[in-house]
């Protein structure tokens, strides 16, 4: 897509701290990082959200993350890391191309996860039953 931020990014219309690229993906600084080594991990070819990624470039996004995340945790002095990617907008996804977020943790940085809800055991079923059948189709 000629406007999408990433792809401008991927061709090299837009400046970015790059650490990593191959054929597939690239793997950039987050210009609004929530720590210090935040990364952004793209696919290369234009795709809305992980949900529409074929399953070869979302294999390999999951091949960076796992060789990049311990380096860049070990870059920044972290104890662990958060592996993220946001699906549409209510899940927060701001830019419309499928990206992974490599966070690095840090025991006092203040970033809460999410708060847990309530689901009676009959809603679980009946959600389990919904998504087996729908996978099935």
């Amino acid at each position: 897509m000629d406007n999408c931020l990433f792809c401008r990014i991927v061709n090299k219309e837009i400046p970015a701290d790059i650490v990593f690229e191959n054929d597939s993906v690239m793997a950039f600084l987050d210009i609004h990082p929530t720590n210090k080594g935040h990364t952004l991990i793209v696919s290369k070819e234009h795709f809305e959200n992980l949900a529409e990624t074929e399953d070869s470039v979302a294999s390999e996004l999951m091949i960076v993350a796992r060789r990049i995340a311990p380096e860049i945790v070990k870059a920044v002095g972290a104890e662990g890391f958060n592996l993220i990617t946001n699906n549409g907008s209510a899940a927060g996804q701001v830019v419309m191309h499928t990206h992974l977020h490599v966070i690095p943790r840090f025991s006092d940085d203040g970033f809460k996860h999410w708060a847990s809800k309530e689901v009676s055991k009959e809603e679980m079923a009946e959600i389990k039953n919904k998504i087996v059948s729908f996978l099935k189709e």
